[in-house]
């Protein structure tokens, strides 16, 4: 059963693009076409902490770092920046990060374990992957050029997690937990597996199962996983989940076809249950059935706290 605790007035003057919870659930960001960021305190009801001013554009989205790295927020907007704020007594810009030629549509941290990384999707179709050096207090950038036709929607990244091992060929393959990899979402239809070799970020495969534009990517924890999980969705109104056990051979099953444009997918932490929401104005919650069958196991209706089991 899914409740609804608490609805929140954010005093935005235009459509909401993105909420984000920090790592603790203490503490709440949204992002709007107002051009503004806002972040709440959560722990004594709801208080408003900061009205954040620099973007001059739409805010499509906002990324909370680990905690490890004390408190830091990306956002991305339309006027092609990314900006990371740094908690200092009060918010403010730490970082500004104007090296697109259009719209930024999405930013997402990697896992801590490989240091302060931000990965950065835009419109021009370039993927910016930008790096805290802290022996320098600077960030260095590296781009993948041409990373999708008309443009990147949604990028987001591969866990730190064990060696994962599979047996191929009768050949035992390991993969390194410590080789980074990402995954993007595009308006060639396209989900691509983005791996670093070296100082370049190459091409590892990409998965074709989308008629249109993929709105959206999400990489499933690793917390009880033996294998890798890509929840997917696009304007083809479908949701695709993809597994694979070598990030190279990927199996692909349709979850749902919805009645509109599909907008969001987003895992659980333990990735047993997987979000759902696009312009139906629903949010439903999909979970795998004893049969191996993704089933929905609550729909919520946005605005209107009707539940359904």
């Amino acid at each position: 059963m899914v409740s609804i605790l608490n609805t929140i007035e954010t005093n935005h003057e235009d459509i909401i693009h993105d909420v984000e919870m920090d790592y603790y659930g203490l503490r709440l960001a949204t992002c709007s076409s107002d051009q503004s960021v806002k972040i709440y305190n959560l722990k004594n009801g709801t208080q408003l902490i900061a009205d954040l001013k620099g973007h001059y554009g739409p805010v499509w989205q906002v990324a909370w770092a680990h905690p490890k790295f004390g408190s830091l927020l990306a956002s991305c907007s339309y006027d092609r920046k990314v900006i990371i704020w740094k908690e200092n007594h009060e918010w403010q810009k730490f970082y500004e990060y104007t090296n697109h030629d259009s719209s930024v549509n999405s930013v997402a941290w990697a896992p801590h374990e490989f240091g302060l990384i931000l990965a950065c999707g835009s419109l021009d179709g370039t993927i910016s992957v930008i790096t805290y050096i802290p022996e320098t207090n600077s960030w260095e950038a590296k781009r993948i050029i041409g990373a999708h036709t008309s443009g990147c929607n949604s990028v987001s990244w591969c866990p730190a997690s064990p060696s994962l091992t599979s047996l191929n060929s009768n050949k035992n393959v390991s993969h390194s937990a410590q080789t980074k990899r990402l995954t993007s979402g595009g308006c060639d239809n396209l989900i691509k597996i983005w791996k670093e070799e070296g100082d370049q970020w190459i091409e590892e495969t990409k998965i074709e199962v989308h008629s249109d534009w993929v709105r959206d990517v999400a990489w499933a924890p690793s917390v009880g996983l033996t294998k890798n999980l890509i929840a997917s969705c696009s304007q083809d109104r479908r949701v695709v989940v993809s597994s694979s056990d070598d990030f190279v051979n990927w199996k692909s099953t349709v979850l749902n076809t919805f009645d509109d444009v599909v907008w969001s997918v987003s895992w659980s932490l333990t990735a047993n249950i997987l979000a759902v929401s696009g312009a139906d104005n629903k949010v439903s919650l999909w979970k795998v059935d004893t049969e191996g069958q993704w089933v929905c196991i609550s729909d919520v209706i946005k605005g209107q706290g009707e539940i359904t089991n």
